[in-house]
C-alpha cells in the first residue's frame, strides 16, 4: 500500500494538541490592520481549535503529523 500524501498548505497551518484536537491560527491580522481596533487584533493573535465539523477533514489532510 503506498503512502498517503500530505496536503502541503495544511502542514503549515494546522497542528495537533496532545489530546488529538487540531489547532489553527486566526487569519486577517495583517492586511488592513489600521482599520481594526486593538482588541480585535489582540484576539486574532491567539490560537483556536478547528471546529468539530472540520476536524475530520483536516486530520485527513495531515496524516503523519501525530
Amino acid at each position: 500500500m503506498p503512502k498517503q500524501k500530505s496536503h502541503s498548505s495544511s502542514k503549515k497551518r494546522f497542528w495537533l494538541t496532545g489530546s488529538g484536537k487540531v489547532n489553527r491560527s486566526h487569519g486577517g491580522k495583517n492586511h488592513k490592520a489600521e482599520t481594526k481596533n486593538r482588541k480585535r487584533k489582540r484576539t486574532l493573535r491567539q490560537v483556536t481549535l478547528v471546529s468539530v465539523t472540520q476536524e475530520k477533514t483536516v486530520k485527513r489532510m495531515i496524516p503523519y503529523k501525530d
